[in-house]
């Protein structure tokens, strides 16, 4: 017996988050994607705290296009909150997930409005 798509995808994320870390001045963003949405935050690991986050489930989301567009808003939706916070560099955490389709859209998304990293 192999191991499961969670499990592998949870030893994948515990080895990224090994390496990185978000600060104040340089939150994480974090990826997670479920089959039917898509979720992002920008998280300060200094005190645990997540500073703002977006999805395809926020109330401010209206649902246009495929899943991939619909990934890309969510990541210039996070980008706008985040310049208007004065975030302008992130450290990007995909979660275990491949970076590609939904997660990389998210990410040029957001690279799109105007983050960095």
């Amino acid at each position: 017996m192999g191991t499961s798509k969670v499990s592998r995808r949870h030893k994948i994320s515990k080895r990224i988050r090994g390496k990185i870390s978000g600060t104040p001045q340089r939150p994480r963003l974090a990826v997670f994607r479920s089959n039917a949405e898509i979720y992002a935050q920008l998280i300060d690991d200094t005190t645990g705290v997540t500073v703002l986050s977006s999805s395809t489930k926020s109330k401010s989301f209206t649902r246009t296009g495929n899943k991939v567009e619909q990934a890309k808003t969510v990541g210039t939706e996070i980008a706008k909150l985040a310049l208007a916070k004065e975030i302008t560099e992130v450290v990007f955490d995909r979660g275990g997930f491949l970076y590609h389709g939904r997660v990389k859209a998210l990410a040029e998304g957001a690279r799109e409005g105007g983050l960095k990293f």
